[in-house]
């Protein structure tokens, strides 16, 4: 076995997470390491995987909970959408499109004028919507609103966390299309009383009919936006940046490597808060069925004929909300298969502008006495229905995206070379109550590292966000810290999320 002064004399050495079995996978040679330092890493893609065997990278579905919101004020109605959810210290804040929306064989009519209206919660899960007294509708101010006119049908706003961000613009906001496509830039020192940050669009040229979104990349240091475009007719996506949220490059279209093209709607991407030089993203996914026997066996057939008689996409279009990921912005692992789904429900449901999720996650307590803080997210469903659509919770554990997941046949799966910073290794992992963990650490020939065996690691399994890596040997993994190591797992029954050295 080898001392950690002969690891010191190759190139690099490797370090094996060996779920239950050593494996027989031949370890190969890598060109440089991956300097991960001590950033959380998600098995969301395959950055850090060279190979795996028996094992597959698996989507994880949203898991819904209760309706929070009702949009049955004389301001809001059946087309309340393009949601914007963040936790702002003690305060959940939401922000919404606020409107009715009536389809019938003559067309789309709106009663009001479409409104941006603002909610907040102590827990994520129970909101409200404060009396604000800022803008009048009917006669009166007692309402939620807070914009009204150019760009309410798409307002969202963000928090700013550019450190050189003034007071008064503490909170940005874009919002509009308009003839010929722009889009206007929004300031609040509060998050409530908002007002344009100049006459001028902050951009033109783009469609910009949907919700476009822009926030402080704090890892690139700069604005980025992703707007609504079409590419030959197809809604898509572009993104661009700026450095004074004024002035913005030419935006770009986002790539989706191995993916068939499809049509796009909301984009919703950010940085995930715990590991922000990955972007993750909940796009919309828009598909028209067109007229079949299984679309006539869809719900509400009667409501379905009829509002098709305005448009056909309102009676066989469907929407649900994708997956996709990146680490340069631009160019995105998207999931073929959907995150949400329209699912079981035989009411209100399996229509277009159903399943948009909001834009950003947060973190709430679980319902589960005893469980660990979970993420919620928001989705729309009863749009287009009478006279107020609704709003429903879903959840997921933290990391919860993909993981990299066994059946109990073993598997296994090889890291490219890491470079890492910390003195502990911790996974997000489940198994079953069958199913298990062990970690050994191998040098680059694949030779087993004295005090870091299999056989020297406890077996590992049950559930849990933070699992510290430990051997029986009371050596350390932090002795390794510094040096090009791999990560090499074994699993059965078992799911693993994602790794942080800490």
């Amino acid at each position: 076995m080898k001392q950690l002064s002969d690891i010191k004399q190759v190139s690099y050495c490797s370090i094996i997470v060996s779920m239950l079995l050593p494996s027989t996978l031949q370890i190969g040679l890598a060109d440089s390491p991956l300097e991960i330092g001590s950033k959380l890493e998600l098995f969301v893609d395959d950055y850090l995987i060279e190979s795996m065997n028996g094992l597959e990278l698996k989507l994880h579905q949203l898991i819904p909970r209760e309706v929070v919101m009702v949009h049955d004020e004389p301001w809001e109605g059946s087309g309340c959408n393009k949601y914007t959810v963040f936790q702002d210290g003690s305060i959940y804040r939401m922000y919404y499109q606020s409107w009715q929306i009536t389809v019938d064989e003559g067309g789309v009519t709106l009663p009001h004028q479409v409104f941006c209206a603002y909610a907040e919660s102590h827990d994520g899960k129970k909101w409200t919507k404060p009396k604000l007294g800022l803008v009048e509708f009917n006669g009166s101010k007692t309402n939620n609103i807070v914009w009204a006119g150019q760009g309410s049908n798409n307002f969202t706003p963000f928090r700013d966390s550019n450190p050189d961000c003034s007071p008064e613009a503490r909170y940005k906001a874009v919002g509009g299309k308009g003839q010929g496509g722009k889009l206007y830039g929004f300031q609040s020192p509060d998050g409530i009383r908002w007002s344009l940050i100049q006459e001028k669009p902050v951009m033109t040229g783009y469609a910009f009919d949907t919700q476009n979104l822009v926030f402080w990349d704090t890892v690139r240091e700069e604005y980025r936006a992703y707007i609504r475009d079409y590419n030959d007719d197809v809604r898509g996506i572009r993104t661009a940046t700026s450095q004074d949220f004024i002035s913005w490059t030419s935006a770009e279209w986002l790539e989706y490597p191995g993916c068939e093209e499809e049509a796009l709607y909301n984009n919703q991407i950010k940085p995930y808060y715990r590991a922000p030089h990955i972007f993750i993203g909940f796009p919309t996914r828009y598909v028209d069925r067109g007229w079949s026997d299984r679309m006539r066996a869809l719900p509400e057939l009667e409501q379905r004929q009829y509002r098709s008689l305005s448009s056909p996409r309102y009676g066989t279009v469907l929407t649900e909300s994708l997956f996709m990921t990146s680490r340069d912005a631009r160019t995105f692992k998207r999931w073929r298969e959907a995150l949400l789904r329209p699912g079981l429900r035989f009411k209100d449901n399996w229509t277009y502008g159903d399943n948009f999720l909001s834009w950003q996650l947060v973190e709430t307590e679980s319902d589960i006495d005893g469980s660990p803080r979970e993420l919620s997210i928001y989705a729309s469903e009863s749009y287009f229905k009478g006279t107020s659509s609704r709003l429903r919770r879903y959840t997921m554990r933290i990391d919860g995206f993909v993981s990299v997941n066994a059946s109990m046949s073993r598997g296994e799966l090889i890291t490219k070379p890491l470079v890492f910073e910390g003195k502990t290794l911790v996974m997000n992992l489940s198994t079953s109550a069958a199913g298990g963990a062990q970690v050994e650490v191998l040098d680059v020939s694949g030779s087993p590292i004295e005090g870091f065996t299999a056989e020297e690691c406890p077996e590992i399994f049950g559930d849990s966000l933070a699992y510290v890596i430990t051997w029986s040997s009371g050596r350390n993994i932090g002795e390794l810290e510094g040096l090009p190591i791999r990560l090499r797992v074994v699993m059965r029954d078992s799911d693993l999320y994602s790794i942080r050295f800490e």
